[in-house]
């Protein structure tokens, strides 16, 4: 998790997907910082991609456009940047993650 200096004031969240979920999730620790986002979706077409922004985006309370996949479209771990200001997303990103 970092705030993006140089551009739109916001974080970089890793996150771990687990496609293919009886339901969609947004929540715990998968090692030391990565959020695990559970999503129904099929990792075909870019469909888990979409199912992970979106599902990100409803768990920060935020536009889905205030989502975007930086890195990894086609693997489990991903980077993605959630605009807004850092200090209230940071408190969000942990209370997601857990103790």
């Amino acid at each position: 998790m970092d705030s993006n200096p140089s551009g739109p004031c916001g974080l970089r969240i890793a996150v771990r997907v687990r496609p293919g979920a009886s339901r969609t999730s947004v929540g715990g620790r998968y090692g030391e910082a990565a959020l695990v986002v559970t999503v129904s979706a099929r990792p075909v077409d870019g469909q888990a991609n979409r199912a992970v922004v979106d599902a990100v985006a409803a768990a920060f309370g935020l536009r889905r456009s205030a989502v975007t996949l930086v890195t990894g479209q086609l693997a489990r771990d991903k980077v993605l940047f959630v605009a807004g200001d850092p200090t209230t997303l940071g408190q969000r990103l942990a209370a997601l993650r857990g103790p």
